[in-house]
């Protein structure tokens, strides 16, 4: 494994990036800031290798106000909970709302200093092809009740398969939903839309949310209906439909339930039919949230050093996250899964990217 510096944060401590690579060539770039994927590098039909995520080329601005979210391990909790609040055991809890969809505060992705904003320490003998990271969330840290113990291995195999992998341990029940959030743009050049990416997700429902972006506690079928990605559909094909799902985000930003299984089950495939790349998706997640980048912006690339990778502006549209989880706003759903971790049990979240060419 090569490792490098990865810049200076603005306390002064210094970020590294690991490389890691496996037998047919593939190299994914991941950094102890935020536990993050800053690049993953596959072949298109032609053998040629290209970077098929958005990022930056330092890490400072991973911990900039306008990232949003390029590559990051969120958490404790990933996705949204109303208004910030919950209740465990009896005792409420008021965590940050630092999202507005809307005009209706929430808590987003773990708040104001989340896992993505934090240093990580690597653990163990990182190899050439894995390299796991640890973050200790101390009780209170973002109003989260509980000392956390977080760890996040990353590994690329053999199999052209790239493996995040998220455990964690609690002194004192808490709450937590860790979630890999990478932008996906399979062309390898994230100047050009997603919309002619074809997507498929193993799902029957997904959850209707209200004006804020959160889940209604509703089941709803796709069949019949612009989220119906049963079989591989453009996803520029219906994403401007008059449908009041995607008027409220703008587009796909939601969380579909995925067919029930044991173990990793199938969550989503994407394919760009110009490059040939093909991205699988397997989870043992029971949702996976698909976001079609509406709220990128090229003002939020443009300026005071924040540019993408290679000087980059990422615009509207211009990547998909496929981020496996469980339900957001699920501590206060009853409904749905459970999200609560207990003294003496481990949190454990699978996720495996397999990549192929046609």
């Amino acid at each position: 494994m090569s490792r490098q510096s990865f810049g200076k944060l603005d306390d002064g401590r210094e970020a590294r990036l690991f490389t890691l690579v496996n037998a047919h060539g593939l190299r994914a770039r991941v950094s102890d800031f935020g536990a993050t994927l800053v690049s993953m590098e596959t072949p298109d039909r032609n053998g040629e290798l290209a970077d098929i995520t958005l990022g930056y080329d330092e890490a400072a601005p991973y911990a900039g106000p306008s990232n949003p979210y390029l590559g990051a391990t969120v958490g404790r909790f990933g996705n949204r909970i109303a208004h910030g609040r919950f209740e465990l055991d009896g005792r409420p809890y008021e965590l940050a709302t630092n999202n507005d969809p809307g005009g209706i505060p929430c808590h987003l992705h773990g708040g104001e200093q989340g896992f993505n904003r934090r240093l990580w320490t690597v653990v163990g003998e990182p190899g050439s092809s894995r390299i796991t990271f640890e973050h200790v969330s101390p009780d209170g840290e973002e109003g989260y009740p509980g000392t956390l113990v977080a760890r996040v291995t990353y590994q690329l195999t053999d199999d052209n398969e790239l493996v995040w992998e998220a455990t964690a341990t609690t002194d004192a029940p808490t709450i937590v939903n860790l979630v890999h959030h990478s932008y996906w743009n399979l062309s390898g050049d994230p100047t050009r839309a997603v919309l002619g990416h074809e997507l498929s997700v193993h799902a029957d429902h997904y959850l209707p949310t209200d004006a804020g972006m959160i889940p209604t506690g509703e089941r709803a079928p796709v069949a019949g209906t612009p989220m119906d990605f049963t079989w591989p559909t453009r996803i520029g094909e219906r994403i401007d439909d008059d449908f009041e799902a995607l008027r409220i985000a703008n587009g796909y930003d939601h969380c579909w339930v995925l067919r029930a299984g044991d173990g990793l089950v199938p969550a989503a495939r994407l394919h760009d039919p110009a490059s040939g790349r093909t991205l699988e998706v397997a989870t043992d997640q029971p949702g996976i949230h698909v976001y079609t980048g509406n709220f990128l912006s090229a003002a939020d690339f443009d300026g005071n050093g924040r540019h993408g990778k290679g000087g980059r502006i990422y615009d509207f549209r211009s990547a998909c996250c496929l981020e496996t989880e469980n339900f957001p706003d699920s501590p206060n759903q009853p409904d749905f899964p459970s999200p609560v971790l207990l003294p003496g049990r481990e949190y454990r979240h699978q996720l495996v990217h397999r990549f192929s060419v046609d």
